[in-house]
């Protein structure tokens, strides 16, 4: 049997799908195959973001935002999206899974972390999920 993957998706893929990959590699392992991407990727990560994730002791700093394809979307067995809207792509028969987070591009630190433990606790719900 091959492994899921699990494809992150909002706007800027800075941020909040960056950290959700972040979580996902550091709890299920090799175990799930890892992707993340947006709509309208920016340049670089939200340096907040790399910060609030070393603080936990996991490292995104060499992520680097992708734009969302179709074939990628497509391939993946769950899709999560994080607010990007119309531009998410529907394929039949994928786990969607929409998860309202608040965006921490322009956050100070405090928000952020927020916004990371909030994601780990999504993520630890999906790895359960995925392993059962």
């Amino acid at each position: 049997m091959s492994k899921p993957s699990v494809l992150f998706v909002c706007v800027h893929n800075a941020g909040r799908s960056q950290m959700a990959a972040g979580w996902l590699r550091q709890l299920a392992g090799d175990s799930v195959e890892v992707r993340s991407a947006g709509s309208e990727p920016k340049d670089q990560i939200n340096p907040v973001a790399v910060e609030a994730m070393r603080e936990v002791g996991i490292d995104i700093t060499g992520a680097v935002p992708q734009k969302l394809e179709y074939e990628t979307a497509q391939s993946s067995d769950v899709i999560v999206t994080m607010g990007c809207g119309d531009a998410c792509p529907v394929f039949p028969g994928k786990r969607y899974e929409d998860w309202e987070l608040t965006d921490p591009a322009g956050q100070p630190i405090d928000v952020v972390r927020r916004v990371r433990d909030e994601i780990r606790g999504r993520v630890e719900k999906l790895v359960g999920e995925l392993q059962a």
